[in-house]
């Protein structure tokens, strides 16, 4: 990919896009599959996968642990790879190892738990923002099935000292993060600890529990990875507030994604009626793609209320303090709520442009820079955040200019 320039300007559409958008595959697909097919006793081939910064640490981390994992380009989309994983039937190959996961939530709970199925001692460790998440809940369903963990705070870097694991039946609760309850769902076959896993908190019917539960379901050996519905939130915003259409190509039939309902909500936010706010749940409605609706609700003709979000505050930064205080700089109402915030559609003239710091979040680059379709002046700094998980979406929103193919 080629340098962006730091603050990054978006220029507002001059007209509706015509266009389709490729979006890379389901970083969260993709690291549940890596897993997935590192524990199968098959040659397991991923195609479609993300090839971004949270997978790249989870190959690296399978490496580490000496599986063997081949990666080859992908001939329609630059961020996808085909990975090819030579599963090891539930072992762990490495009796001991150092793995680092980066700011990747997925890697840090999902290797801690693959792990855990090994013999030996295992270091896992992240960078600074990574080292004050939450992973007490995770690290205690893990000790009560027989691991030894030690770290400060029940926080990462952690050593992981196993012999062998010994379920039993444990309650996670998914407040903090529903990773937690996914990483033991993903080893759950492999420990022979079925029906020992229940989940304390809000109902997940269609959430990320659910995409892990049906994952190990439905996974294949050729297994091809949905495009991410949360990345193509963006470009499905951008037709909506700037007219035009925008096809998501391979948009699947029947998502494994709760973002799959975005263009529900989205259409939600311009019915007619008294001025009620439309309240979105983070957990049971949307996932990621609930800041995209956030940039929309500006422009409709009703608040948005995000309900049931507190995990917003423990993931890559505060994003529901993040959102507050970066959509008042560009002039919203909004009012912050412990677990979730309120958005007012705004009044003509009364959105400008500022210079957003994204906290080093690729999702509040991405949200913004929709913003800036709409509205002069946004200007996104530390641009390359979005490489975490797509690494060229400011070439794909530049895609929104052209002219169509004859």
């Amino acid at each position: 990919m080629k340098p962006l320039p730091d603050p990054y300007a978006i220029e507002p559409l001059a007209k509706a896009p015509n266009c389709t958008i490729t979006v890379p595959g389901s970083k969260s697909i993709t690291n549940r599959a890596l897993i997935l097919a590192a524990l199968s006793d098959k040659k397991c081939v991923l195609r479609g996968a993300l090839w971004a910064k949270d997978t790249q640490v989870m190959v690296e981390a399978l490496w580490e642990l000496d599986f063997d994992v081949d990666v080859e380009p992908d001939l329609v989309e630059e961020c996808n790879r085909t990975i090819t994983v030579h599963g090891r039937g539930g072992k762990i190959p490495k009796h001991n190892a150092e793995l680092y996961v980066g700011n990747a939530g997925t890697a840090a709970r999902f290797l801690t738990a693959l792990v855990c199925l090994g013999h030996g001692e295992y270091r896992i460790y992240g960078d600074e923002r990574m080292h004050e998440r939450p992973m007490g809940e995770l690290f205690e369903a893990l000790r009560r099935w027989g691991a030894e963990i030690e770290a400060e705070d029940d926080r990462l870097p952690a050593v992981v000292h196993i012999d062998h694991l010994r379920p039993k039946p444990i309650t996670i609760a998914t407040k903090d993060s529903s990773q937690f309850a996914s990483a033991m769902i993903l080893i759950e076959r492999a420990a022979k600890a079925e029906a020992c896993i229940s989940l304390e908190g809000v109902a997940d019917e269609y959430g990320y529990v659910s995409m892990t539960r049906r994952l190990v379901e439905t996974f294949d050996p050729d297994f091809r990875i949905e495009p991410d519905l949360s990345s193509a939130s963006y470009f499905v915003a951008a037709a909506h507030l700037c007219g035009g259409t925008v096809e998501i190509a391979d948009w699947p039939g029947e998502s494994l994604q709760i973002d799959g309902k975005f263009p529900e909500f989205l259409a939600g936010l311009r019915r007619a009626g008294p001025a009620r706010p439309t309240t979105v749940s983070r957990v049971r409605d949307l996932g990621d793609s609930v800041m995209t609706l956030a940039i929309c609700a500006l422009f409709g003709s009703q608040p948005m209320q995000l309900v049931d979000a507190g995990r917003l505050r423990v993931q890559e930064t505060d994003r529901i303090g993040a959102m507050m205080t970066e959509l008042q700089r560009v002039g919203a109402k909004v009012e912050e709520h412990e677990d979730g915030f309120t958005v007012w559609p705004a009044e003509p003239g009364q959105l400008h442009g500022a210079e957003i710091e994204t906290y080093d979040d690729h999702r509040m680059a991405m949200s913004f820079a929709v913003l800036g379709l709409k509205v002069p002046g946004i200007l996104i700094k530390n641009p390359s955040c979005v490489n975490k998980t797509f690494p060229n979406f400011f070439e794909k929103l530049e895609q929104l200019r052209q002219e169509p193919s004859p």
